[in-house]
């Protein structure tokens, strides 16, 4: 039994432990939050999340994922809105298969109950200010009384996010460290559609729905209280953005002009406006993810994403499964296990960073197009009559967990055989 340090209790950590656990190692994860079960806190910057095939595969193999479906919304392919208000409809993928919807700070708890019951423990309002990764020591902060604690283990796994302390110690601390952070022109703001007056759905439920725009977009997603959560991704500056919709008025003229059916559904949309933040888009690549046996940084500290593709979280848990996998395959020997998984996953984290900065143009731009529709049904039709050549991009990323995000962005550019996936990846 090796002892763990998880810095992070968020999705990725809080699963993560769990594989760890019953593996039988002694797991204990600091939170720099206070525990979302029992205080009504934000689980994060988004509210609600798209869970597709790699993600459930991770909450399969814990036994959770039974539970999950009974909160999760099926979203079975897009609804584009046009500036005249007419719909237009695009499947996923084929007959049964969707992404779900479903309530980041829900999925989280259930999370660590399930990690709780597994025997981790968890320490909440926790922040972690530094990390001696020779000692494999984390230093915490705690928020409530002040009171600093160093706390040692065998091996600490960073799992806390895009501005990972984890990875700000590597930064800091080890030589030719490869780090970036791009950020996006673009943000985001969170709006709501409630239910309508019979108390039901104001749309489609079983659809996410686009307002695509060519600079900037509109999108919805189903909750379980019959509400829609609205996400508007935006430019912070220029004509038509943030700085520039500063007052009611401004606002809703544009609004009525740009999604003049989304407005007539979203009774508080100047309170969400003015009251919800407009938060930024970054991207993380860096290089190595591991310190030795002492250190590894997982899920978003490795390789944040932007959102566009829905894959951040299905990144996470399928790092998770892979990782788990590597533990059964090297046993005790953690260097080992460290290396092979930052050489395994770093190609997949770069590639569906960039297959979800090239989705942003397709879903902002691209689908609200007839042309694109029928592009997409020439593909579907393809691929359902000669699968072993031909799989959709989307199908490869969404529904295909046995083809690494490598391969798919690979075979993106390339003709001829589109079939099956990587030899090495298929083993893990």
């Amino acid at each position: 039994m090796k002892k763990f340090t998880l810095i992070g209790a968020g999705l990725v950590g809080s699963l993560l432990s769990i594989y760890l656990s019953r593996r039988g190692h002694k797991v204990t994860m600091y939170e720099r939050r206070p525990d979302l079960r029992t205080n009504r806190i934000s689980a994060g910057r988004s509210i609600n999340l798209a869970l597709s095939d790699r993600g459930w595969r991770g909450l399969e193999k814990v036994g959770v994922d039974k539970d999950i479906r009974k909160v999760a919304l099926p979203m079975k392919g897009r609804i584009m809105h046009g500036l005249d208000s007419s719909l237009s409809h695009q499947p996923y993928g084929k007959e049964g298969q969707a992404i779900y919807s479903v309530s980041r700070g829900g999925l989280n708890c259930v999370l660590m109950d399930l990690a709780e019951k597994e025997g981790v423990e968890i320490h909440y309002n926790e922040r972690c200010t530094q990390v001696d990764m020779k000692k494999s020591a984390a230093h915490f902060e705690n928020f409530t009384t002040g009171k600093m604690i160093e706390v040692t283990s065998d091996h600490i796994i960073s799992t806390d996010g895009a501005f990972s302390a984890g990875r700000l110690q590597m930064q800091l601390n080890t030589d030719r460290f490869n780090y970036s952070q791009t950020y996006l022109e673009h943000g985001y703001k969170e709006l709501t559609i409630p239910p309508n007056a019979n108390g039901d759905f104001a749309m489609d439920p079983d659809a996410l729905h686009i307002w695509p725009r060519g600079t900037f977009m509109l999108i919805a997603l189903p909750n379980m209280d019959k509400s829609f959560t609205c996400t508007l991704f935006f430019p912070f500056e220029g004509e038509y953005s943030f700085n520039s919709l500063d007052t009611e008025e401004k606002m809703l003229a544009f609004f009525n002009r740009m999604f003049p059916d989304a407005v007539a559904l979203m009774p508080t949309l100047k309170e969400d406006y003015f009251a919800n933040p407009a938060s930024s888009l970054a991207i993380v690549r860096c290089f190595p993810w591991s310190f030795e046996d002492k250190l590894l940084l997982i899920g978003d500290a490795a390789h944040a994403i932007v959102p566009f593709y829905g894959q951040g979280m299905n990144c996470g848990f399928e790092d998770c499964v892979v990782f788990d996998q590597l533990m059964e395959e090297h046993g005790d020997d953690w260097s080992k296990i460290f290396r092979h998984f930052e050489r395994l996953r770093k190609p997949d984290g770069d590639a569906i960073a960039d297959l979800a900065l090239a989705n942003f143009i397709e879903m902002r731009d691209k689908v609200g197009h007839p042309e694109f529709l029928l592009q997409k049904k020439i593909e579907a039709r393809f691929s359902e009559k000669y699968p072993e050549r031909w799989i959709p991009l989307y199908t490869m990323v969404t529904f295909s967990p046995d083809i690494r995000y490598s391969e798919a962005l690979k075979r993106r550019t390339t003709t001829g055989k589109n079939h099956g996936g990587s030899d090495e990846y298929s083993r893990h």
